[in-house]
């Protein structure tokens, strides 16, 4: 939740700033645009990066890690529902930011907030944990069957073949065992 509450409150500065610099500077809306998306995407970048190195650092068993894949979806749904409602709410009082109807900015712009945030982020918990995982010595992998002198499927096994099958016509062309016919 706190990654959804900070990526929120950036993306409605940054959507302040963006206004402000645009009704400044009309001819480099594009280039502005893109200047804050990406400041915008590093940052998503660089707490990602700490999430997946610190991960890597609390749990050596990759099996064990945590879903940070969800967490950042989450985090980025949150992030681009409530800046876009924030910011088509300031947008009622305060005209230089640039927004959509309310539908618009909590559908589209939430999803391209939730994007920004979410591929950056999953991308750098990746490099975050090989990096990690690429200084550690090699483990083996430990199992909940290491050590166990028990065969699960000793109960479902039938190793008995005392009992024929009957397989074939009624006509007694039947074979004892289906799997070893054709071997004689």
């Amino acid at each position: 939740m706190l990654r959804g509450l900070v990526f929120a409150a950036g993306m409605v500065v940054l959507r302040l700033v963006q206004g402000t610099l645009i009704n400044q500077f009309p001819t480099r809306a594009g280039v502005i645009s893109i200047v804050l998306v990406v400041l915008f995407a590093i940052a998503a970048l660089i707490w990602g990066l700490l999430d997946g190195r610190a991960d890597a650092n609390a749990n050596p068993d990759p099996d064990r890690r945590r879903d940070l894949a969800m967490t950042w979806l989450l985090a980025g749904l949150f992030a681009g529902v409530v800046s876009g409602f924030l910011a088509w709410v300031i947008s009622l009082f305060y005209k230089a930011i640039y927004v959509e109807g309310l539908v618009g900015e909590v559908t589209t712009f939430a999803a391209f907030t939730a994007l920004v945030v979410f591929i950056p982020a999953i991308a750098a918990v990746a490099i975050g944990r090989w990096r990690v995982d690429r200084t550690r010595p090699p483990q083996t992998r430990k199992r909940v069957t290491d050590g166990a002198d028990t065969d699960v499927f000793d109960a479902v096994r039938d190793d008995d073949r005392t009992a024929p099958v009957a397989v074939g016509s009624p006509a007694g062309d039947s074979v004892d065992y289906p799997e070893d016919h054709g071997k004689a």
